[in-house]
């Protein structure tokens, strides 16, 4: 039975261990202060801009059902992801002729 639970257990810690920011972008906002200012600093400087139909403060509140946008903008703040595939990606998922403001804005707003 010992080894079980010590076969249980370091299954769990390789499984927590395993897990990075990709895929996990919402809980890693939660835990980086950086990330949560970057997010505010964007819906306070960018929030009338719009992506697809949808202004960006919309997309950032808790209003909005959508996590696409916050996922993808914090992949971009980490680094997770370059400016020309977080274009494509924004892009893709709200197709519109009003997104490159609000992406001009966004990137304008990142830390060097």
């Amino acid at each position: 039975m010992t080894i079980k639970a010590c076969s249980c257990g370091t299954f769990v810690t390789a499984l927590l261990v395993g897990c990075g920011r990709v895929g996990f972008a919402p809980n890693a906002l939660i835990e980086n202060q950086g990330a949560n200012q970057f997010l505010n600093v964007i819906g306070s400087a960018c929030g009338s801009q719009r992506i697809g139909d949808q202004s960006l403060a919309f997309l950032l509140s808790v209003n909005s059902n959508d996590t696409y946008f916050i996922d993808e903008t914090s992949k971009l703040y980490f680094g997770d992801v370059s400016r020309q595939q977080y274009a494509s990606d924004i892009n893709a998922q709200y197709p519109s002729d009003t997104n490159q403001g609000a992406i001009a804005c966004v990137f304008s707003k990142l830390p060097r």
